[in-house]
């Protein structure tokens, strides 16, 4: 099951295309449809996908994509990573396909904390990181900080039942 580009994909891409430059290594963790991907295109684009049927996908778009559960396969360092991460609580009626797409653990913030706590050594010393999350998601800002990393809200959006982000996120001290 390939995720189909909601309304999160969409504000995050306005932000991508913001800034993926030309020349820029960029990282696609998540990719699902390759829209990040995509839109990131000027840059030199790695992207990755746990799912399998996502890769293929996505290489069919012509993008350099691997499987990976977030960094297991990846090599390197990026000057920009792009994550739209299944963030949402765990709902025990969802379908097992559809929550390896929305659900982000228990608590809905569980794959992000994985995320921070290894992305810096795949971030390059100035490098930043795009990421697009739910008012349903606890504590993203405290696990930011966590791992010595500092924000700025770029975008939100209301839908229904929520309000989406898309922050960017920075080293808070830089090496």
């Amino acid at each position: 099951m390939i995720y189909e580009p909601a309304e999160d994909s969409y504000l995050l891409e306005e932000q991508v295309k913001k800034y993926a430059k030309k020349g820029m290594k960029v990282l696609d963790v998540g990719t699902g449809s390759g829209i990040q991907a995509l839109a990131a295109k000027e840059a030199n684009v790695l992207a990755l996908d746990i799912n399998q049927e996502c890769v293929d996908f996505v290489k069919k778009k012509g993008i350099n994509c691997i499987k990976s559960d977030l960094f297991e396969n990846v090599k390197g360092k990026f000057d920009l990573i792009i994550f739209n991460p299944p963030y949402l609580p765990e709902e025990e009626e969802e379908p097992e396909d559809s929550k390896l797409l929305t659900t982000g653990g228990k608590k809905g913030n569980e794959i992000l904390e994985k995320f921070f706590s290894q992305v810096k050594n795949y971030l390059n010393k100035d490098g930043k990181i795009l990421i697009v999350f739910s008012s349903l998601t606890p504590d993203v800002d405290k696990i930011i900080k966590k791992y010595g990393f500092k924000h700025k809200e770029l975008a939100k959006q209301k839908i229904p039942f929520e309000m989406l982000y898309v922050y960017l996120v920075e080293m808070f001290i830089k090496r």
